[in-house]
């Protein structure tokens, strides 16, 4: 697997040739990315070629409709592709956006880069690909050139949840109003940041909560408020609580990224600290005193704790699997804890139109329960 940079003029290497070729930005390659990807897996291997993702840096729309509220990335590119080998591709090339590309009409952009640099057998898009000059051209216009060519061609339909399509927007919005659960749903997995840890203020110590302060993120933060996540040193996980936003108890207005390592010891600064967001606990607000905001600080510990724990974790990702499965919305169910074999789980809005078939629901979703985890035996839900 390799990931390369090239300009839209420079050729790539054969082995980068001859396969099946999907293109886009992919920021956040989330679960339609994803799937986007594995059709192209899948004519690669019919077609004998490599599988390759061509994305573009910057994104040509920030060159020619600039918006502030789309200027910082979900993924870095690095990232990028990692995320997009893990998904099957082989290669992964990002395309230098100059004033050439951007030039291109639809038929020349399939003849100098599909056919020309790549020599694409197999062009694989989602239903809402547009590219060439004026983003003149769309999917239809993508099946007749590849027919023309002799090339196979493949429109992936929207991957749709909670009656949306999947879309690098609904996970920013979703970031943007500190929903890191439907981020979640909707990445596949859960959202990550990563900056340098630096030193702060170090009111934490003196308190009894050590905190690791982020600099140099450069992916977009999710909303002002305090999570329960994973930090990642060195590839280890620790569960850990993490607030941005200011610090308003102690006078200070400055937005910060502050992550306490629960039952952590170490000295982590000058080194690269990835934070891993799985629910949003509460919101940042100013404490009349600092008794007050250590009170605070232990339940938001405790509520951390509870929520990353391994067994709870696994009983909440089969749950909300097999809700979605049933035609339900598995984001909105949420597992309080799991207790001497019993999951006590607040189903919400999950079925806010089935209450006459709450107990059949309960009932499937335990007996799915029981076969993947075995040391859960009974669910029950409340309100």
């Amino acid at each position: 697997m390799a990931t390369l940079s090239l300009t839209w003029t420079e050729h790539p290497p054969t082995e980068f040739t001859g396969g099946a070729v999907t293109v886009g930005n992919f920021d956040g390659v989330h679960r339609g990315h994803q799937a986007l990807v594995a059709a192209a897996r899948r004519w690669a291997d019919r077609v004998g070629g490599p599988c390759v993702v061509v994305t573009f840096d910057p994104p040509p729309a920030a060159l020619l409709h600039p918006r502030p509220d789309k200027a910082i990335p979900l993924t870095t590119y690095a990232e990028r592709a990692e995320l997009l080998h893990a998904s099957g591709a082989d290669h992964v090339v990002t395309l230098k956006t100059d004033a050439g590309l951007l030039s291109l009409s639809p038929e020349a952009f399939f003849e100098d880069v599909l056919l020309g640099l790549f020599r694409a057998k197999a062009v694989v898009e989602g239903y809402n690909f547009r590219f060439g000059r004026g983003r003149a051209g769309d999917t239809t216009t993508l099946r007749e050139l590849c027919a023309k060519s002799g090339l196979a061609f493949e429109e992936v339909a929207s991957l749709m949840v909670a009656g949306e399509a999947v879309s690098s927007s609904r996970v920013r919005t979703a970031l943007n109003d500190g929903d890191v659960a439907t981020a979640t749903e909707l990445l596949g997995r859960a959202y990550r940041i990563a900056g340098t840890v630096v030193s702060g203020a170090r009111r934490g110590r003196t308190i009894g909560f050590p905190t690791a302060n982020l600099d140099n993120v450069p992916t977009l933060l999710p909303k002002e408020g305090v999570y329960a996540v994973r930090a990642i040193v060195s590839g280890t996980g620790y569960p850990a609580a993490a607030n941005i936003g200011p610090n308003p108890t102690f006078g200070d207005d400055a937005r910060k990224i502050e992550v306490h390592l629960i039952d952590f010891n170490g000295d982590l600064y000058g080194t690269q600290l990835a934070v891993e967001f799985v629910a949003r606990l509460r919101d940042t607000k100013s404490f009349a005193n600092v008794d007050e905001l250590v009170d605070q600080l232990h339940r938001d510990v405790s509520a951390a704790k509870a929520i990353l724990d391994p067994l709870r974790l696994r009983v909440e990702h089969i749950l909300r699997t097999e809700a979605t499965e049933l035609g339900l919305d598995g984001s909105q169910l949420e597992v309080v804890e799991v207790v001497n074999g019993i999951a006590t789980v607040r189903l919400g809005a999950v079925c806010a139109s089935c209450s006459g078939n709450l107990h059949v629901i309960v009932a499937a979703l335990e007996q799915e329960l029981r076969r993947h985890v075995p040391e859960v035996e009974i669910l029950e839900p409340i309100a």
